[in-house]
């Protein structure tokens, strides 16, 4: 691409911006980490808020003229604990990453073991290994331990957990992921982990929208210490972050966040997190009903049709997404390449058995 003048770029911009739009207007876009958000979400978005700073907590910030962004984050707060039964909410992360970084400060020192799904079990990024870069690791510096996993399942081997639990002691044992089909065990393990002195958290960044609507396990009734998630899958908001935690744990985790990990915390998307989540108050029993409705007869068809859609024997999915083994059409990235050429948008994932048979992503 040749370098354009300030108004061709200007004018490039806008041209691609108008060709994305078009495009998928006609594509079908199944990425299980992308939602849409509505009208009110789009304007909450846009306001003047985007434009200004407000480090620090509502009532003690660090710059002047918040008097309206502290109300409304206030707003926010209020309408995340009623949504999720929560007994605190800071809604300061900017992202999922943001806000594990922030649990990680808040519950762990460098060197302390944490237990999580690995990346091809299902594990995000920001629960990685130092040496494959992943935050944990590399940015907290955590010994990462992985939860031992039944790959028929699709879910974490509660016995051979427990048994490793005990083994290891780890300081946070932390459910929940990125590839996450079903309920993952935390009432069978959460006691286990306890009584080493671990914390219990769990990653809802996929979910927190099917929890919201009471089409999920419910984290926070089955014991955790702290809940993560971003703000943008299953929850239809805007690219953002949040962290929901019992009210022991809220000067801590608040400390982690404002200085920690953010400063400025993107103040028009916490506005449009207010109307999301308002949103999801109203209406989000019935939206994330038809979501999992939704994805089970994806994954149904697609199984009827010769696909080898994985866990037919639990009805594919407890979530909104499915997991398809493409091995015998070939490689998932060259797949997911032919499949946007048909403007059918998806991606490829690792599945548990790939790095072992040598396939990587």
């Amino acid at each position: 691409m040749k370098l354009l003048q300030p108004k061709e770029s200007m004018e490039r911009t806008f041209a691609l911006l108008r060709e994305h739009h078009d495009w998928f207007k006609k594509a079908i876009p199944l990425i299980a980490s992308e939602n849409v958000t509505s009208p009110a979400v789009r304007e909450a978005m846009i306001s003047d808020f985007q434009h200004r700073y407000a480090e620090g907590w509502p009532g003690e910030r660090v710059y002047a003229g918040c008097k309206y962004i502290d109300q409304v984050e206030i707003i926010t707060m209020n309408l995340a604990k009623e949504l999720f039964k929560a007994e605190h909410a800071n809604v300061q992360p900017i992202s999922g990453v943001a806000a594990n970084l922030a649990m990680y400060t808040a519950l762990t020192k460098p060197g302390d073991t944490m237990m999580c799904l690995a990346i091809p079990c299902g594990g995000h990024i920001s629960m990685g290994k130092e040496k494959f870069g992943g935050t944990a690791g590399a940015v907290h510096g955590l010994n990462v331990e992985y939860w031992p996993f039944d790959e028929h399942r699709m879910n974490i081997d509660v016995d051979a957990a427990a048994k490793k639990i005990k083994e290891v002691k780890p300081k946070l044992a932390l459910f929940g992921g990125s590839v996450f089909l079903f309920p993952h065990p935390v009432e069978e393990l959460g006691e286990v982990a306890r009584d080493v002195g671990a914390y219990v958290a769990y990653d809802a960044a996929h979910v927190s929208g099917l929890i919201a609507g009471g089409q999920f396990q419910d984290p926070l009734r089955e014991g955790v210490d702290v809940m993560t998630c971003s703000t943008h899958k299953t929850l239809p908001g805007p690219q953002h972050g949040m962290i929901l935690c019992k009210k022991e744990l809220a000067d801590v985790i608040n400390k982690a966040v404002f200085p920690g990990v953010v400063s400025n915390h993107h103040l028009h998307a916490v506005a449009a997190l207010a109307v999301a989540l308002a949103e999801m108050l109203e209406f989000g029993r019935e939206y994330t009903a038809q979501i999992v409705k939704n994805a089970r007869a994806l994954g149904r068809a697609l199984h009827e049709r010769g696909f080898d859609v994985l866990c037919p024997d639990q009805g594919f999915t407890s979530s909104h997404t499915i997991v398809v083994d493409v091995t015998k059409y070939g490689d998932g990235g060259t797949l997911e390449q032919k499949l946007e050429q048909a403007n059918i948008i998806l991606n490829r994932n690792l599945l548990p058995w790939d790095i072992k048979e040598g396939r990587h992503y």
